[in-house]
C-alpha cells in the first residue's frame, strides 16, 4: 500500500494536470465560434446535459479509482507534465492550430485530405479531417499536436481514462511470464497507451500498429527501440500477423471511427488473431444509456466535432458484434466520458 505522502503527490499532479488543460478548454470556447454554423439547424437533443456539478463528481471518482488501482499495485503512478519549455511549446502549436480548425467547423469543411492519390493508398473514410484536425491523420503536424488536443477535449482526464485499460491488461497477465505473451496493439496512433503498458509491463513482447505514416513515426520516436516493441504501418480491416498467434488484443478509441460495416470486419480480425482463452481489451467513448447524464453530450458530440460514424456507434451492440465472432464479453466498465470492455475467445 502507497504511503499518504504519495496519494497527495498523486493529487497534487492530477490536479495541476486538470488545471492546465481546463484552462486550455476554456480559452479555446471563448475564442471559437458556435458548434453549429449561422442557419444551420440546431440539432434536437433528447438527452439530458449533465450540471458541471455532475461532471466533476465523476472526474473526481474517475481520479479515485485511479489512485486505487495505484494503491493496489494494479500499474505505476503516471509521470508529471511534461517539462514547461515542452508544454508550453505543445501550448503554443495548440492554439495557433486552434483558428484553422474553428474555420473548417465553421464551413464545414471536412475533406481536405480526400485526394485522388491519398485515395489509391488508404480507404475511403479514413480521408477526412475527423474533429475537424489539421490534415486528418496524415501529416506530422497532426500527430504533434493529437496529444494536447486530446487531454484538452477532456480536460485533462484522457490519461486517467486510458489507464483504466491496464486493469484487465494486468489481470491478463497475473501469474503469468511476460516474455511468453503477445500482446497486438490496434490502431496505437502516437503511442499514448504504448507508453502506459512500456511502464508497467517492460517484458511483454508488443507488436502496435497504425494506418498513419505519421502517427506511426510520431510513436516510434516516442519509444524509439525498445526491446520486445514493434511498430508498424498497417490496416485494421487486415491485420499483419497471424491467426490464433496473440494472447492479447488492445485497441483504444478506433471504433466510434469506423463505419459499421468496418466494425464487423475488424471484430472479425480481432477474434481471427486471437489464441482461444485470449483477452481483446476494448476502450472506447461512452454509449447512449452507460452514463445517463451525459447522453445529450454523446448527442451533440458528432455535430460540433465532425464524427461521421459517432451516431451509428452510440447504439451499437458491442457483445452482439464480437460474440457473432466467438468472443464473450466478460465485463464493460464505464470510465468518466470513457468505457473499457473485455472479451474472452473460447
Amino acid at each position: 500500500m502507497a504511503r499518504p505522502l504519495s496519494r497527495i503527490g498523486y493529487g497534487v499532479g492530477q490536479g495541476a494536470r486538470v488545471a492546465w488543460y481546463a484552462s486550455h478548454y476554456i480559452a479555446l470556447n471563448r475564442m471559437r465560434g458556435p458548434l453549429v454554423p449561422e442557419g444551420e439547424t440546431k440539432p434536437v437533443v433528447k438527452g439530458h446535459f449533465p450540471k458541471w456539478q455532475g461532471i466533476a463528481a465523476q472526474m473526481r471518482a474517475l481520479f479515485e479509482r485511479d489512485w486505487r488501482n495505484i494503491d493496489a499495485g494494479l500499474y505505476r503512478a503516471p509521470a508529471g507534465l511534461a517539462s514547461p519549455a515542452d508544454a508550453l511549446a505543445a501550448s503554443l502549436r495548440f492554439f495557433k492550430d486552434a483558428r484553422k480548425v474553428d474555420e473548417r467547423r465553421l464551413s464545414r469543411n471536412h475533406s481536405e485530405v480526400m485526394s485522388d492519390e491519398l485515395r489509391e493508398q488508404f480507404p475511403r473514410y479514413y480521408l477526412q479531417n475527423f474533429h475537424y484536425q489539421t490534415d486528418g491523420w496524415m501529416s506530422e503536424k497532426s500527430a504533434k499536436l493529437y496529444d494536447t488536443q486530446v487531454e484538452v477535449l477532456f480536460t485533462g482526464t484522457a490519461g486517467a481514462m486510458r489507464r483504466q485499460a491496464l486493469v484487465p491488461l494486468a489481470q491478463a497477465l497475473k501469474g503469468r511470464d511476460q516474455r511468453k505473451v503477445a500482446m497486438l496493439e490496434v490502431a496505437c496512433g502516437t503511442g499514448g497507451y504504448l507508453a502506459d503498458v512500456a511502464a508497467n509491463f517492460p517484458r511483454l513482447n508488443v507488436t502496435a500498429f497504425d494506418l498513419s505514416p505519421a502517427y506511426v513515426a510520431e510513436a516510434k520516436a516516442r519509444h524509439g527501440s525498445r526491446r520486445g516493441l514493434s511498430i508498424i504501418e498497417a490496416n485494421a480491416e487486415t491485420m499483419p500477423v497471424a491467426d490464433a498467434s496473440q494472447d492479447i488484443v488492445a485497441c483504444i478509441y478506433l471504433f466510434h471511427e469506423l463505419p459499421p460495416k468496418i466494425r464487423k470486419t475488424v471484430a472479425a480480425e480481432i477474434a481471427r488473431v486471437l489464441k482461444p482463452g485470449g483477452t481483446a481489451i476494448i476502450m472506447d467513448a461512452l454509449q447512449t444509456g452507460d452514463t445517463p447524464d451525459f447522453d445529450g453530450l454523446l448527442e451533440v458530440f458528432p455535430i460540433g466535432f465532425h464524427e461521421p460514424y459517432f451516431t451509428s456507434y452510440l447504439a451499437t451492440d458491442f457483445a452482439a458484434l464480437f460474440g457473432a465472432q466467438g468472443l464473450t464479453q466478460t465485463s464493460a466498465t464505464p470510465a468518466f466520458l470513457s468505457k473499457v470492455m473485455v472479451f474472452e475467445k473460447s
